[in-house]
C-alpha cells in the first residue's frame, strides 16, 4: 500500500537535522547550568571570605588583637589542625578551628591567611589592644605581579581563596597544590604582595582584607582603642 505524502515518515535528512538541533538545544541549555553552577559556587566562596573577615573583626574586638594564622602542613586530623600558631611564622591558613569557621572554600582548599605581626601581638600589660589606631600593616594587594601600582596597602591582613583551580593553596591533608602563573603564585608565596584581579585562563584567585579604618571603628566603638 502506497502512503500518501501527508503519511510519508522522516526522510534521513531530515532526522539528521533534528537530531543536530536537539544536540545544540542541549549543549546550550548544558552550558548554561554550568556556567550557572560556577557562578553560584564563586558567590559561595565569596560569602565565605565576607564571612571569614567578619569573624577576624570578632576575634580583634573580643581579643585586642587579630589572630595569628594556622599551620598549613597539618592535616585536618592532627590535634593542632585549624588552630592559630603564633610561634610558627606570620603566613599560612586561616585558623578556621578558632574562628570556629569552616576548613576549606567550595573547591576543597583552605584559605590562605596573612596576618600583619604589628597586628596579632598580645594587648601588653593593662592594654585594651596589642596596637594602637596609629597602627600601620605593610601588605600591599597589586592588580598584577609585575604591576608595581597598588590596589590597598597599609593593610592589616590578606585573606586568599585559591578559586576554581586551586592552584596555590592548600588542602584537609596539608598538601600544596602549587601555583604557575605569576599572578596565582604571588598569592602563594611568604612575601607581603598580593594580587587582585578579574579571573581568566590563568588566574582564579579570590582576595580580601583587613581594611585599617574598618577595624579601627569597630575598635573603637567596643572600648578597645582610646
Amino acid at each position: 500500500m502506497t502512503r500518501s505524502p501527508t503519511e510519508r515518515g522522516f526522510s534521513l535528512i531530515e532526522l539528521s537535522i533534528a537530531l543536530i538541533i536537539i544536540g545544540l538545544l542541549a549543549g546550550s541549555l548544558l552550558g548554561q547550568t554550568t556556567g550557572q553552577r560556577r557562578l553560584h559556587t564563586e558567590q559561595r566562596a565569596r560569602a565565605q571570605l565576607e564571612l571569614s573577615l567578619e569573624a577576624l573583626y570578632g576575634f580583634a574586638i573580643t581579643h585586642g588583637r587579630l589572630p595569628c594564622a594556622a599551620d598549613p602542613l597539618l592535616a585536618s586530623s592532627a590535634d593542632k589542625a585549624g588552630e592559630e600558631d603564633c610561634v610558627r611564622g606570620k603566613s599560612g591558613v586561616l585558623p578556621w578551628r578558632t574562628l570556629g569557621l569552616p576548613e576549606t572554600d567550595p573547591w576543597g582548599q583552605r584559605l590562605t591567611y596573612y596576618p600583619h605581626d604589628a597586628f596579632t601581638a598580645e594587648p601588653a600589660n593593662d592594654a585594651r589592644a596589642g596596637f594602637s589606631f596609629e597602627s600601620m600593616g605593610t601588605l600591599a594587594v597589586r592588580p598584577a605581579a609585575n604591576n608595581s601600582q597598588t590596589v590597598a596597602n597599609g593593610l592589616p591582613a590578606v585573606i586568599v581563596s585559591h578559586g576554581r583551580n586551586g592552584l596555590g593553596g592548600y588542602r584537609g591533608n596539608g598538601q600544596l597544590t602549587p601555583a604557575s602563573s605569576p599572578d596565582e603564585a604571588e598569592n602563594a608565596n611568604t612575601d607581603r604582595i598580593f594580587v587582585n584581579r578579574p579571573p581568566d585562563a590563568q588566574y582564579d584567585d579570590l582576595v580580601a582584607w583587613i581594611v585599617p579604618t574598618v577595624l579601627n571603628t569597630r575598635m573603637l566603638t567596643a572600648g578597645r582603642l582610646p
